[in-house]
């Protein structure tokens, strides 16, 4: 069965976007940089939502489009789902920005 497709926007990302629907233990093929990134889906992944390209720990930065878009609220293992039960938003954050908790 040929790998399902995922996307990166930049070389920096630490997640892919699904372009078609991704089921637990579907093969992953991403494009980087002239050469296709593989990885193994560890639960399935919606279209349009986004798969770890790697291991991510609790509190690590995640980036998709080369910025910032929030941090892990726990750890995200390689070729899982990356949503909002994992993720939590820093864009706007004036907590965040005066140095406050989250």
């Amino acid at each position: 069965m040929p790998a399902k497709r995922a996307l990166i926007m930049h070389p920096d990302d630490n997640v892919a976007t699904a372009v078609e629907e991704i089921q637990a233990g579907d093969d992953v093929a991403i494009p980087v940089a002239g050469a296709l990134r593989a990885l193994r889906a560890t639960e399935p992944i919606p279209f349009g939502f986004k798969i770890a390209l790697q291991d991510i720990p609790r509190g690590e930065t995640i980036r998709k489009y080369g910025e910032t878009i929030g941090k892990a609220s726990l750890a995200i293992a390689k070729g899982a789902l990356v949503h909002i039960h994992n993720l939590e938003g820093t864009r706007a954050r004036g907590d965040l920005a005066k140095g406050g908790a989250p």
